[in-house]
């Protein structure tokens, strides 16, 4: 099984966490939501897969090209 990153493309907060550990995605759904400027930014699955970890939670300040999650594709 192929562990495919998923990171941030911005800085921003955590503002909500749409997936969890064993849910199964397909590309492009969303993994979690940004905010940033009081905008939502969706952070997307890049492929399809089961969702393996989230490395952030909810109200934690993120980095650009921070690592938020791993799925299992």
């Amino acid at each position: 099984m192929r562990k495919t990153p998923v990171k941030s493309e911005i800085s921003g907060k955590v503002w909500k966490i749409e997936a969890q550990v064993g849910d199964r995605v397909s590309a492009e759904d969303t993994i979690l939501i940004l905010e940033s400027m009081k905008m939502e930014i969706p952070v997307l699955a890049p492929c399809s897969g089961v969702v393996s970890e989230i490395r952030v939670a909810e109200s934690d300040a993120v980095s650009e090209g921070q690592l938020v999650a791993v799925i299992d594709a």
